[in-house]
């Protein structure tokens, strides 16, 4: 098995994280240190991957990039970031940077050339001929895909930081950029960097075709993110139950990179309805196939509303504490819980590719065998206010986390409960 397969990633939004002003700041702050000790907090919950948000120049929130050579100040400088990978290194923490490749910021060098001397600009080419923006966002400014030497540049932006030690890319608003661009570029890095892994950034579509036709490893499965939170609120398992359908169908191609939250939507303690299903989304988070992913903070219940608004974004990308045990929210027993799920995940490798097939399935109960061929776990989850038998296939069930009263062939499951056995 290659190392992505071993890795859950902890995702940390760092601008926001280590509380940095809102605009471009021209003297180097070395932010980037208060990641260390949250090194030792991520290690110790059971991840092995810090994934990273914008930490290259930026105009504002790190998504309109001017300098991809550059570690924004607001963070550091190069030796702040080259620290940070050699000490998580060191902890055997990979790293992924996440990489804004579809659009730049109007600050961006080849881009003011443009504005500057106009067409005479050696980068006109760069961009399209009506310098068209990124989805109604004035200030970001899209690349011109089909120039080549837009590709040789991402080509040796990648190319520079997995040589300084990062272990992949996050390739933003993959997307919008087309697929053959995607390709050209992949099959580039990949050749001096085979190991290297590459998710990109995927909302809607056919996540494996495109898999198939940019060289991705892996995208974003914002279809099982939405069905998770959608089915635990509306009670409606049957939308879980075909999402996992669809689920596995991806498998067959790729391990869909899975989460509860990110920089970009509403957290997941605040989306659900009742607090209790909190338990039951990292359930299936945790033993379905894919690459995980914890949102920074979403270990300790922390709220955030997304809002369609200018700084709506700032509550779910929060300035954390310089401690972990000085983080807000709902602390000690959910923290727990994250430690026990990803311990059991941690325990079952193999559920990177496993497939899920449903045993008893209605709004309110559903039960689910999830296994590679030759392993298997038994999943067992109650969203009703009384206790609900459900059905596995027939074997000596040991339950290894949550609550239930396990049988050959089933179990009982408590009110709002769960669990997890093996066969």
């Amino acid at each position: 098995m290659r190392w992505p397969d071993h890795v859950i990633w902890w995702h940390a939004y760092p601008l926001g994280f280590v509380g940095a002003e809102r605009a471009a700041a021209t003297a180097p702050a070395p932010r980037l240190g208060r990641f260390d000790v949250w090194l030792d907090h991520l290690v110790g919950l059971g991840c092995n991957g810090l994934a990273l948000g914008p930490v290259f120049a930026s105009e504002t929130h790190g998504y309109d990039t001017v300098d991809h050579y550059r570690v924004d100040p607001r963070l550091g400088g190069e030796d702040d970031l080259r620290r940070l990978i050699d000490e998580a290194s060191q902890k055997g923490v990979r790293v992924l940077l996440d990489g804004v490749f579809n659009h730049v910021g109007r600050g961006f060098g080849p881009f003011a050339d443009v504005a500057a001397n106009g067409d005479a600009s050696p980068y006109r080419k760069w961009f399209h001929a009506d310098l068209r923006t990124f989805e109604g966002h004035d200030h970001l400014v899209t690349l011109n895909h089909a120039e080549p030497e837009v590709a040789d540049y991402v080509t040796d932006v990648m190319a520079h930081w997995l040589e300084r030690g990062i272990d992949g890319w996050r390739l933003d608003a993959a997307y919008a950029v087309p697929s053959d661009f995607w390709r050209t570029v992949t099959e580039r890095v990949r050749a001096r960097f085979p190991d290297a892994w590459f998710v990109g950034e995927v909302i809607h579509g056919d996540y494996a075709s495109l898999v198939q036709q940019t060289g991705f490893d892996s995208v974003t499965q914002y279809e099982l993110w939405k069905a998770i939170w959608s089915s635990l609120n509306d009670r409606n398992f049957f939308e879980l139950a075909y999402a996992l359908g669809r689920h596995n169908g991806m498998l067959a191609t790729f391990a869909p990179q899975t989460f509860l939250g990110n920089h970009d939507v509403t957290r997941i303690a605040t989306r659900l309805t009742d607090r209790r299903a909190l338990a039951h989304a990292l359930v299936v988070l945790m033993t379905v196939g894919g690459v995980p992913s914890v949102y920074a903070g979403d270990e300790f219940a922390l709220e955030g509303l997304k809002e369609e608004r200018e700084g709506g974004d700032d509550a779910v990308r929060p300035e954390f504490p310089p401690v972990p045990g000085d983080v807000p929210g709902h602390g000690a027993p959910h923290h727990r819980l994250y430690q026990d799920l990803i311990g059991v995940r941690r325990r079952h490798p193999w559920l990177v590719r496993a497939q899920t097939t449903a045993a008893t399935l209605t709004n309110t109960a559903f039960s689910y065998t999830v296994g590679d061929g030759q392993e298997r776990l038994g999943v067992v989850l109650n969203l009703a206010e009384e206790p609900a038998k459900v059905d596995l296939p027939a074997a000596g069930w040991t339950r290894v986390a949550g609550d239930a009263d396990f049988t050959g062939d089933g179990a009982v499951v408590p009110p709002a409960g769960w669990a997890i056995a093996e066969p």
